[in-house]
């Protein structure tokens, strides 16, 4: 299992991203912008599925995230507008 604080701080980058464009973060930009290895990017993003959060899930057999609470990274027929820009998605 990742550390806690490397999990707080890939769980922060995520929900930022979410929120700044619309769409959630691949692995890689994650480890990127965290300055950590690849692996240990897309490992956290598993652990964070497996610890219990609530509304966190993966695409199914792939590191790729479809659902982020409180935000869906796939289209659903929750729409959520904020200031008259509609980007995001609800789960």
């Amino acid at each position: 299992m990742s550390s806690p604080r490397l999990l707080d701080k890939v769980y922060h980058a995520i929900l930022t991203r979410m929120v700044k464009t619309g769409q959630a973060p691949l692995f890689t930009e994650v480890a990127e912008e965290l300055n950590i290895s690849v692996e240990e990017a897309r490992k956290a993003f598993h652990d964070l599925e497996s610890a219990g959060i609530p509304g966190i899930w993966l695409f199914p057999d792939t590191d790729y995230i479809s659902s982020f609470a409180p935000f869906s990274n796939l289209p659903t027929q929750y729409r959520i507008t904020v200031d008259g820009e509609q980007k995001w998605f609800g789960q």
